[in-house]
């Protein structure tokens, strides 16, 4: 069967060098924009993840044009659904014919995108997944190492798991408690990695002397946790964790107030990253705790543009009159990654795409990306590569609304702290 990439790779048209941000680099045939894919769920339950794309993209565009680069970018919604984000792809592969794939924003949207291009040859960039339900999501059988096999054409940059319970790990160490854990954990790719008993949370907290309540997956959009209350109720949990989807969390959360469930801890992937979902707790957001990828205290700046993480943080909200999120940092970075990589490959020939994403390192708005297997398992080397994590608490300002401060660098020092653990009240 001939593939789209060696279709491409027979019958790209080579143009002549032109400038990109003072680097040579071959040009797209007959000065025509390089194509850029980008799918994330823009609707849906995860939509609060591509709330920051428009103004990022308009960022991009601009700062590109500006050195005389020439761009598109094609934007599909996955509408929070997996089906839909695979649909999406194959219109970009084969009928946008996109010279490179961005995709961003949990498994649910990373990995049907990823498994397209994939299979059609197509390079692609990922983030906004824990790296470990990305690649072992897309093996044949998940559930056999010995099997697992590395990518071709599909690349993704972020932290793994063993980041994240090192931080809520590190955060749950300065205060005292029970070392009672009740889980969360959804019956979705960021739920079953979260929950597997050999990679996931239980050996760890195991090895850690915590004891860890796991009443079983739920489905997403569940009505009625209160099983999971009384489990919790049951084991005297004073620390709950576990990664929900926003509007769930919402629900559990106000049903234990309301069935007199308080534990003195609560450190929650994905669910409490953004501002309006805390903010809609009311006060009861107060010392949330979660795992923080991206500030504006974040000591980076961006590749493309220069700015700061205070100054992108800053535009965002003087353009939208929002507050920052921290998707906003990794939807830059992938970016600027789509930008620096074709400043060093031929936007027509995918082979020479794949080998300048496989050969980066760049130092973007989140930190360092370098696809140079640092810090990985081997059967990860090649495909991933890792962003610093640290952990942080949600606090209730005088007069409204919450910040976020981070509590816990023990696994990035390079990023400050704002405060200690404080146990919920």
């Amino acid at each position: 069967m001939i593939t789209r990439r060696h279709f491409l790779k027979t019958s790209a048209v080579l143009g002549t060098s032109a400038a990109f941000g003072g680097v040579a680099s071959p040009a797209i045939a007959a000065g025509a924009a390089i194509k850029l894919g980008y799918v994330s769920p823009q609707t849906g339950p995860l939509a609060a993840f591509a709330e920051a794309d428009k103004f990022i993209i308009e960022g991009f565009l601009a700062a590109t044009k500006a050195v005389g680069a020439n761009f598109e970018v094609i934007v599909k919604d996955s509408q929070s659904n997996p089906n839909r984000a695979a649909e999406v792809a194959k219109e970009l592969v084969v009928d946008s014919q996109v010279n490179l794939m961005l995709v961003a924003s949990t498994p649910e949207t990373t990995n049907p995108v990823a498994t397209i291009c994939e299979a059609e040859g197509m390079p692609c960039i990922s983030t906004v997944a824990p790296w470990q339900p990305w690649f072992i999501g897309q093996q044949g059988n998940p559930g056999a190492p010995d099997s697992w096999k590395p990518f071709e054409s599909v690349f993704h940059f972020f932290w793994g798991l063993e980041d994240v319970i090192a931080v809520f790990t590190n955060m749950w160490g300065q205060l005292e408690t029970n070392k009672s854990v009740g889980g969360l954990f959804p019956n979705d790719g960021d739920g079953n990695a979260w929950g597997d008993p050999k990679v996931g949370f239980p050996p760890v907290l195991d090895k850690k002397g915590l004891t860890l309540t796991d009443p079983g997956r739920y489905q997403n959009l569940t009505d009625d946790f209160s099983a999971q209350i009384n489990a919790f109720k049951t084991a005297k949990a004073e620390i709950i964790t576990g990664v929900m989807i926003p509007p769930d969390f919402t629900t559990f959360w106000n049903q234990a107030q309301q069935q007199g469930f308080k534990p003195k801890i609560a450190s929650i992937g994905k669910a409490i990253l953004f501002p309006q979902a805390v903010e809609a707790l009311g006060k009861a957001g107060h010392n949330l705790s979660s795992e923080v990828w991206w500030t504006p205290n974040h000591p980076f700046k961006s590749s493309l543009t220069g700015d700061s993480s205070a100054a992108l943080a800053a535009g965002f909200t003087k353009a939208t009159n929002r507050p920052w999120t921290q998707p906003i940092g990794f939807v830059h970075a992938l970016f600027e990654l789509a930008a620096d990589v074709m400043k060093r490959a031929d936007p027509t020939n995918a082979e020479t795409v794949i080998a300048a994403i496989a050969a980066t390192r760049l130092d973007t708005i989140v930190g360092r990306v370098a696809w140079d297997g640092a810090n990985l398992p081997p059967f990860a080397a090649k495909n991933v590569a890792k962003t610093p994590l640290v952990g942080g608490q949600w606090r209730l300002r005088d007069g409204g609304g919450y910040d976020l401060v981070i509590t816990d660098n023990q696994t990035a020092p390079q990023i400050p702290t704002g405060g200690k653990m404080e146990a919920i009240a």
